[in-house]
């Protein structure tokens, strides 16, 4: 009786699993979209709690809402004290900065406004007003704790501000996927702006796919995919210069600033793509790379061999040209197979 019991709840498992559908949640936040997609017996609708959470977090780290602490800092003559929150964005983006050199940097907010990428009119910047405002983006901004336990953040210069846009979105991807985990979700895939993460495998064991963007020839372009992989458990976050750019005189000018120069970068690489456990992580190194560029990127990755999956698109003679790094290309495989 026992075995025959055992059987039947066996089989009846079974159809529960291959009836369970696909929860999908859209809606707007941080200036594009969000999509998730989960699995959940209950089949709860957490639309409410992810709406919740996102203007939270807008409250937090935008740049767009005046009442943010970022926006409050930013303001601010000296120092304020600050959410975890926003300590943990800044000491996250500070270790990012370190790690690559300052290749990325969030200090770097009054140069993208300067070129208009922000909320400002673009200026045409002389070499002069550039070096003016490289002093506000390396002036020191640092954090403090204080007996009592709260996080102060403070700066030398009054008028040196923080810009997170390069980490937000990725920081924001990680903030659902541990929202959903806390309500007992383990198969979900999460897409902020195109920044993605994913957790477990759907019902039928088939693991969650994403498809990196194609470079487009113009900014109002539709996407296309360029290659197609499996996300398990990870991030994938894509940083490119083809869809946020200004044009003078006949020339495309990238939303990516070198703080080395102070100007946009002027190299050939069109898009990275980084795969990390942490989309965080992905958002601000596929930023860094940026930066860099394809050549000096692959010098850095070469030394720095737990970040592994990293696949480039740059210009070869008005050609789009591609190279992944060997694990990433195993996943490109792996998809085709």
């Amino acid at each position: 009786m026992r075995k025959v019991f055992f059987i039947v709840l066996l089989v009846s498992l079974c159809c529960v699993s291959c009836k369970l559908t696909p929860t999908r949640l859209v809606g707007k936040a941080q200036g594009t979209y969000y999509s998730i997609v989960y699995y959940d017996a209950r089949h709860r609708n957490l639309q409410p709690q992810v709406d919740s959470l996102l203007a939270a977090f807008d409250l937090v780290a935008s740049l767009w809402v005046d009442s943010s602490e970022l926006c409050q800092f930013n303001r601010c003559a000296d120092s304020m004290e600050v959410s975890e929150c926003m300590a943990d964005l800044f000491e996250k983006s500070m270790s990012i900065s370190a790690l690559t050199g300052g290749a990325f940097d969030c200090r770097v907010a009054p140069l993208v406004s300067a070129y208009g990428f922000a909320r400002s009119n673009r200026r045409d910047l002389t070499q002069q007003d550039i070096d003016s405002l490289m002093v506000l983006c390396q002036a020191p901004v640092w954090l403090s704790k204080g007996s009592d336990g709260r996080k102060v953040l403070h700066k030398a210069n009054a008028a040196s501000r923080l810009d997170f846009n390069a980490i937000a979105q990725g920081y924001s991807v990680d903030l659902l996927c541990d929202m959903l985990q806390t309500y007992g979700i383990g198969s979900f895939i999460v897409d902020v702006g195109g920044e993605v993460r994913s957790a477990g495998a759907k019902p039928d064991g088939t693991p969650w796919s994403v498809g990196v963007e194609r470079p487009a020839e113009d900014r109002e372009d539709a996407r296309e995919v360029d290659v197609a992989i499996p996300l398990v458990d990870c991030s994938i976050v894509t940083s490119g210069s083809y869809r946020k750019y200004y044009e003078k005189d006949g020339m495309r000018f990238s939303h990516t600033i070198d703080p080395a120069t102070g100007r946009p970068v002027s190299h050939t690489t069109l898009s990275a793509s980084v795969i990390d456990d942490k989309a965080w992580r992905a958002d601000a190194l596929a930023t860094a790379f940026m930066v860099m560029g394809y050549e000096r990127a692959t010098a850095w990755l070469a030394a720095h061999s737990d970040i592994d999956k990293v696949y480039f698109i740059y210009d070869d003679n008005g050609e789009n040209a591609r190279r992944a790094t060997p694990a990433f290309q195993r996943l490109i495989d792996d998809f085709d197979e």
